[in-house]
Parts: C-alpha cells; sequence; structure tokens
C-alpha cells in the first residue's frame, strides 16, 4: 500500500543534516548565515492554507469525519489516485529526491511509522528535525501504523483535473495511509498533516486526548499542559528553564502518561529575544533549519525584528537541541493545564482560574486572535474561536476531545488556568500586549500553587475567578479594568466580546450538559 518506486530519479536515503544543508546550498534553495545556520525562503506561502487542505471520502472513515468543520473538506478517491500519480512521475523526472524514515509518538504504544519523500533536501532536513528519529526508538518493529509523506513544492495542481481548489494542496488518504502535499514549501504542511492524522487514530481507535499543546516537568515531577494556537506562546512558556521540555507543540494523554508526538520543536522567531527566551535563541545553530528570515547586510546575522517576508518566521530543530528535556519524552498524568489565549480585544484578565465545567467551556470555545502570519492573508491579530485551540487540524467532531478532556480532569485533581498572553485593559492598536516577564511569573505562581491560595475577584459576564495579588505582578494588572481609561468604553468591548461567545457556542448549546452551558458568559 505505501510502497513508492521511482524509474528515474535517484533516490537519496537517510543522509546527515550536514548532507541535507550542503544539498540545500548546492541546489541554491538556502545558505548559511554568519554562525553557520540554514536559512531558506519558502516562496509564496510562508504559512499553512487551510482551504486547501483535504481529506479523501473513504468508506472506512468517512462516517467518523466531522465534515461540517470549516477545515475538513472532501476529496474524491478518483481525484486522489490521479494527482497522487501525477505528484509520483513529476518527482520521478528530477535529479534526485530525498528520502527519510522516521517515528511519530514517544509512547511506544502508539508508534507510527512514517516514510517520508521530499523534493528539496531542506524539507527533508525539516523532517528529520521534527519527527522521532530512528536513534529515538528502542523497537523500530513496533509500529501501529505505516504512513507515506510525499511533498512536492514544485508540483502544482491543474484544479480542473485535479479537484483541488488552488495550486497547492495537502491530502490525507486514511486507506493509503499518505498525505500528498504540493505547490507550497511551507513545511508546516508536513507536521500538521501528520498531526491531523493522528487526531483521528488516537481517541478514535485508542481512547488517547491528543492535543494541541506543549508540556514540560518540574522539580518534583509535577507536569504541566500549556494549549493554543500558533503565537500565542506555547514554545515560549513551555520553554522554561527550570523545567524539563516534554515537546513544544503536540501530545498525547492516556491513562497514565502525557507523551510527545514528534521529535523536535518549530518555534515562531519573529522579536525572538536572547534575554527572555535564551533556551530557542540557543538552539539555533548547526542543524537547524530557520525559514524566511532577513540577514542583515552588514554581518549576515539574522535580523529577528524584521518581517518583510511575514510575521512567521520559524525554526525547526531536534528537540535535544534544547539542554533540560525530559529523556524520553514522556510526563505523568498533568497537575496544572493553562488555556493560552492571544485576546486582542484587551478584555481577558492576564490570569483566571477555571472548574471543570469552565475547562470544559473554553476548552470547546478555544478562543484566541489569529498572529500575523500564521495562516495565509492574517497580517494583523483576528479575533477567532478555533475549538480544542486547533480546529484546522480536528479531523473528529471537538465534543470528542473535549468529553475526553472532561473525564480527565473529572478522574484527577487537575488545576486548569485561563491566561491571556495578548492585550490586557486597552485593545490591540492602543495598549501594549502583556509582557512575557509577568506572563512567566504568574505561570509560575500558579504551578508552585501560591497563586491558587489567593483571594479572588469575580470577573463579570464571564464569571471568571481573577486573583487578587500576586508576587511581582503589580495589582492593576491583574485586573484589566484598572488599566483603561474609560469604564464604560471597556464594558462596552466586554459585552462586544461576550455576544462573540454566545454566537459561537450556539452551535454546541445542545451536544453540552447544562454545567457546560451555565458557563455562557451572562449578557442580561
Amino acid at each position: 500500500m505505501n510502497n513508492i518506486t521511482f524509474k528515474s530519479v535517484k533516490v537519496r536515503k537517510q543522509l546527515s543534516p550536514t548532507q541535507l544543508t550542503q544539498s540545500t546550498i548546492n541546489n541554491h534553495q538556502g545558505l548559511l548565515n554568519n554562525t553557520g545556520v540554514l536559512c531558506i525562503n519558502t516562496g509564496q506561502f510562508t504559512g499553512r492554507s487551510p482551504q486547501d487542505k483535504f481529506i479523501v471520502d473513504e468508506e472506512s472513515i468517512s462516517s467518523n469525519i466531522d465534515w461540517t468543520s470549516d477545515f475538513n473538506h472532501k476529496f474524491s478517491e478518483k481525484h486522489f489516485e490521479l494527482l497522487k500519480n501525477d505528484v509520483l512521475d513529476y518527482l520521478d523526472n528530477k535529479e534526485e529526491i530525498w528520502f527519510r524514515k522516521c517515528y511519530a509518538s514517544a509512547n511506544p504504544k502508539f508508534q507510527i511509522g512514517v516514510n517520508v519523500y521530499n523534493e528539496y533536501p531542506s524539507s527533508n532536513l525539516f523532517s528529520y528535525n521534527m519527527f522521532l528519529r530512528p536513534s529515538d526508538i528502542a523497537d523500530e518493529e513496533e509500529c501501529i501504523q505505516e504512513w507515506t509523506i510525499i511533498q512536492a513544492p514544485g508540483f502544482e495542481a491543474n484544479t480542473a483535473i485535479h479537484g483541488t481548489r488552488s495550486t497547492n494542496f495537502s491530502i490525507i488518504s486514511f486507506k493509503h495511509q499518505t498525505i500528498l502535499i504540493g505547490g507550497s514549501g511551507y513545511t508546516g504542511e508536513i507536521k500538521k498533516g501528520l498531526f491531523t492524522v493522528l487526531n483521528y487514530l488516537l481517541p478514535q481507535k485508542f481512547k488517547v486526548l491528543s492535543m494541541h499543546c506543549s508540556a514540560n516537568i518540574g522539580v518534583n515531577n509535577d507536569v504541566a499542559l500549556f494549549f493554543g494556537l500558533s503565537g500565542t506562546g506555547k514554545t515560549t512558556l513551555s520553554t522554561d528553564p527550570l523545567r524539563k521540555l516534554i515537546g513544544d507543540d503536540e501530545h498525547g494523554w492516556d491513562k497514565t502518561s502525557v507523551f510527545n508526538l514528534e521529535g523536535g520543536c518549530y518555534a515562531k522567531i519573529i522579536g525572538l529575544n536572547e534575554k527572555f527566551e535564551p533556551e530557542i535563541y540557543a538552539a539555533i545553530k548547526d542543524g537547524a533549519l530557520v525559514e524566511n528570515v532577513v540577514l542583515k547586510p552588514d554581518t549576515n546575522s539574522i535580523d529577528f525584528s524584521d518581517s518583510f517576508y511575514t510575521e512567521n518566521t520559524r525554526v525547526s530543530y531536534p528537540i535535544n537541541f534544547i539542554d533540560n528535556i525530559a529523556k524520553p519524552s514522556v510526563g505523568k498524568i498533568p497537575s496544572t493545564i493553562f488555556f493560552l489565549t492571544c485576546d486582542a480585544s484587551g478584555v481577558f484578565p492576564p490570569i483566571s482560574k477555571l472548574t471543570i465545567s469552565q475547562a470544559k467551556y473554553y476548552f470547546l470555545s478555544g478562543y484566541t486572535s489569529k498572529v500575523a502570519g500564521t495562516e495565509t492573508g492574517i497580517t494583523e491579530p483576528k479575533s477567532t474561536f478555533s475549538t480544542c485551540f486547533g480546529a484546522p487540524f480536528l479531523p473528529l467532531h471537538p465534543t470528542v476531545y473535549v468529553d475526553l478532556l472532561g473525564e480527565k480532569l473529572q478522574e484527577n485533581d487537575i488545576d486548569v488556568w485561563l491566561v491571556n498572553t495578548g492585550w490586557s485593559g486597552e485593545p490591540y492598536g492602543v495598549g501594549q500586549r502583556i509582557s512575557i516577564k509577568h506572563t512567566r511569573n504568574l505561570i509560575s505562581a500558579a504551578l508552585n500553587g501560591s497563586l491558587a491560595k489567593q483571594e479572588f475577584d469575580l470577573f463579570p459576564v464571564f464569571n471568571l475567578m481573577v486573583p487578587k495579588n500576586c508576587l511581582n505582578i503589580p495589582s492593576d494588572i491583574l485586573n484589566p479594568a484598572l488599566q483603561t481609561g474609560s469604564n464604560a468604553e471597556f464594558m462596552t468591548r466586554l459585552l462586544s466580546l461576550a455576544e462573540k461567545f454566545d454566537s459561537n457556542f450556539s452551535q454546541f448549546k445542545t451536544m453540552m450538559s447544562e454545567d457546560v452551558v451555565s458557563c455562557n458568559p451572562k449578557l442580561v
């Protein structure tokens, strides 16, 4: 089923990062900066293209897929077969392509083998960095499934013939256990395609909660999860010198553990600051792959402040480029969960404590602001609701993931916090984004238990519990109403956001229990 054969092209297999870096340079697809880091430009696409992502409508899975989602688009088997053959013919006419065998899931019970074919060596380096490598695997033969990823950025689909929406595409076939990517050089399509597969397999077949979150471990072996969309701070906040990193983006949660689904990190680096993010800064070294950055003409060093190509500048690197990591990338049941939201309206407090019912409500709502550059066409923060903080990657109905989370919260003693890493008090364009320093201090206080012991105020309309005090945090920072010049204007924004929550939740009201429905903001 996954046997790929080529007649003419030279398939270069399992090349080392050094060989792939050199091959990239030889093919004029990238260059080294002054510190020897490979820098590439991904071309037209510097972010994901969700509307061009498809799932093949196959009998074995069709009834399980949430086709009502804005992100699960049907694709016919006939068109998939035709497109796959044309992509393979296209690759077979190249002088050389790159192959790699890698894996997903640090938990051996749920390991998936992944065969990756790339048109560009830099994309193969990305696969080496982001997935588990053979050296990370105890037993290479123990895989629950074997998948193939075929990526050909130079191949453009013919919409009239291939049935795609545009010339670029990312298509998943569960029957063929294949992910087909073309027309886009953005490497994030590779990792998110496989994540979508895992978001189907783990909950559907194994009742394991798959999660768009980062995770780390404290000195007392306490595990924390950080949910959030790209740009909300998952990587930054979980990469903590005082805590061991399990992973920065994708995890599974079974009955006894949390485990990384990947073998690397894919961090946003726009505005990267060595002082506040020293681990990520230090990881940008030989073997890392940097995308869409601007190099300073005088020194050829990376200008982290320049967004000429995109706000979504990225670096991928193996997780062992971070010194303080969990080995293996597995931890016990979490004791603390953070929902990260980037609120562009300036309404939400920097941190609020949630009940189990509220946790299910805000997990289902997945409110945030899409950050500039993360997706094609997004140039400034835009308020949105992304169920389970990962709607573009969820093939099953959102309630499947919410119910699994609810069961785990009921079974375990877990503190859940809603953290606003966006604007608080004044909105985007008027106020300043909450400082990383303040957010880190709030996270630390939540993790060490001191924040839960504070007195709380009831935040209006949303009925959130907001701490009155926190060490090293000015009291007015905790209450956004104290940071605005007009209380009436703030309440207008507050009610406006509440109406958006109510409108979004209307699609789920009949599916959720009364305790969750009661968490909807009170508009009267």
